[in-house]
């Protein structure tokens, strides 16, 4: 840990036309966070005032403005070389800390050495658990996931339950969501932070599934609980978003999984975009982006 007079926590919050939610972000951090932070918010070229929105807190953050948008893994890794504290939290700007999450997030990794990462309990704005662990991707625990992930939108109640289930105690899942993410600063280090191949989406999965592998350990705990308005990053460039989301989720078969399940999940996209008519995703499931 860092002495008293220097941050234990440094935040970082990569926007992307962002203000509408980055400022209740931002605020949340102020009013429920006790101890100091070292905040920055990576802009990616927003087009409108993220930027202008972050300048204007008190305390004002240090703003990193890209003039292209890099992504959201190369982001986080600008926002970690920017800060020194030995935790550092990733916090999507359409997200909000609850009061002592900071702190029960970095208790968590103080108690043990061998905790490289550590996610909170997140819910909806409407108080709705969402889903924010899961399996190592493969096409079956993909499945699975994503029933229950569709099961909790809809709110049917057996999905709720199951998900609420699944978050009310701690445990060791294979990873945490990126909306809100603690990673110890040493772990990050030794595997070379985020992916920046990943433009968007399974970069948490792809940090997560490194770290373990470099021998930390990934955590969930109920114990910090934020709130998460789901899907309004994506709703920015949905298109644009649709299709990252899909290299992405190439590029992890590549560097995870067997030829086989790498196979299968090109047939899968290709199949979707047959039927769907979609040449663009045609063209990446081919290996043509």
């Amino acid at each position: 840990m860092s002495t008293s007079s220097s941050p234990s926590v440094a935040v970082v919050v990569v926007s992307f036309n962002s203000s509408p939610t980055l400022s209740a972000c931002l605020d949340s951090l102020t009013r429920y966070v006790g101890t100091p932070l070292e905040t920055v918010v990576v802009d990616n070229a927003s087009t409108d005032d993220s930027a202008d929105t972050a300048r204007a807190r008190h305390p004002a953050p240090q703003v990193i403005a890209n003039p292209t948008n890099v992504g959201f893994a190369r982001a986080c890794n600008q926002g970690t070389r920017a800060t020194t504290a030995p935790h550092v939290l990733f916090l999507n700007p359409d997200a909000e800390v609850t009061a002592g999450a900071v702190e029960a997030l970095a208790a968590r990794l103080d108690s043990a050495p061998d905790v490289g990462v550590v996610g909170p309990l997140t819910r909806d704005p409407d108080g709705t658990v969402q889903v924010s662990t899961g399996p190592d991707l493969s096409l079956c625990a993909e499945r699975q996931q994503r029933r229950l992930v569709r099961g909790v939108r809809h709110r049917e109640p057996r999905a709720v339950v199951e998900a609420s289930a699944r978050h009310a105690r701690e445990h060791e899942p294979d990873w945490v969501s990126g909306a809100c993410l603690m990673a110890r600063r040493e772990a990050l280090e030794v595997v070379g932070g985020f992916d920046e191949r990943f433009f968007l989406y399974e970069e948490d999965a792809d940090l997560c599934r490194r770290i373990r592998s470099a021998g930390w350990r990934v955590v969930f705990t109920p114990a910090a609980e934020i709130r998460h308005q789901l899907g309004r990053s994506m709703a920015q460039a949905p298109e644009r978003a649709r299709l990252a989301y899909q290299q992405s989720h190439l590029l992890y078969y590549q560097k995870h999984n067997g030829l086989v399940q790498r196979v299968a999940l090109r047939l899968l996209l290709a199949g979707r975009a047959l039927a769907g008519l979609d040449p663009a995703l045609l063209r990446l499931s081919l290996g043509r982006s």
